[in-house]
C-alpha cells in the first residue's frame, strides 16, 4: 500500500510532463493572468537546473537573455499555471546546476548539440493542457468580439453626434443668411 501523502500527490500530478534535463532549450507556455483576462506566455530559454524531477514539487529553472540582461524563471513543472513544457534543442553536459552559463556570454556560452528524438520527449497528447488552451483562445475570441461591438456601438454615437452637430450648423447658416439677405430695393 502507498503512503499516504504519495496518494494525495498522485492526485494532483499530471501525467504527461516533458523529459526536461539540464542543457535543454526549452519552450515554457505559462497561463497568465491579468485582471480578468488570462493569456497565453511563452518563455523559451536554456534549462540550467531541474529539482525533483520525480516529485510533485519538481521544478526548472531557465535562463534567457533579453535586451542584454540574462533573465530566470523557476516553474513548477505539475503547477497548473505551466500548460506545457516543449525541449527544443539538447546539449550534452555533464552537471545538473549550470550556473557557470551566467558568468558566460556570445560564444563561450555554447554548448554542444546532441541529437535526440523530439517526438519521445515531448508530450503531445496532453488533452488537458490543450483543453485549457483551446478555451483561453475562445475567450480571448469573445473578449474582442464584445470590445469590437462595443467600440462600434461608441463609434456609431460620436458619428450620430457629429451628424446631429452639423444639421444644426447648416440649419444655423441657413437662418443666418436669410436674415442677412438685405431686401431688394424698390424702384
Amino acid at each position: 500500500m502507498e503512503p499516504v501523502i504519495a496518494q494525495v500527490e498522485a492526485k494532483y500530478k499530471k501525467k504527461a510532463v516533458a523529459d526536461v534535463r539540464p542543457g535543454d532549450t526549452a519552450r515554457v507556455h505559462q497561463k497568465v493572468r491579468e485582471g480578468s483576462k488570462e493569456r497565453i506566455q511563452i518563455f523559451e530559454g536554456l534549462v540550467i537546473r531541474v529539482i525533483r524531477k520525480n516529485s510533485l514539487t519538481a521544478s526548472v529553472t531557465v535562463r534567457r537573455i533579453a535586451s542584454g540582461v540574462g533573465v530566470e524563471k523557476t516553474f513548477l513543472m505539475h503547477s497548473p499555471s505551466v500548460l506545457k513544457i516543449e525541449v527544443i534543442k539538447r546539449s550534452k553536459v555533464r552537471r545538473n546546476y549550470l550556473s557557470y552559463i551566467r558568468a558566460r556570454s556570445g560564444k563561450k556560452a555554447r554548448l554542444a548539440g546532441v541529437e535526440f528524438d523530439k517526438d519521445a520527449v515531448n508530450v503531445e497528447d496532453d488533452a488537458e493542457a490543450e483543453a485549457e488552451e483551446a478555451k483561453i483562445k475562445e475567450e480571448q475570441a469573445e473578449n474582442y468580439e464584445a470590445d469590437a461591438e462595443q467600440r462600434a456601438k461608441e463609434e456609431a454615437k460620436e458619428e450620430a453626434k457629429a451628424e446631429e452637430a452639423l444639421a444644426k450648423h447648416d440649419e444655423k447658416a441657413k437662418s443666418e443668411s436669410q436674415v442677412k439677405e438685405p431686401a431688394e430695393p424698390a424702384k
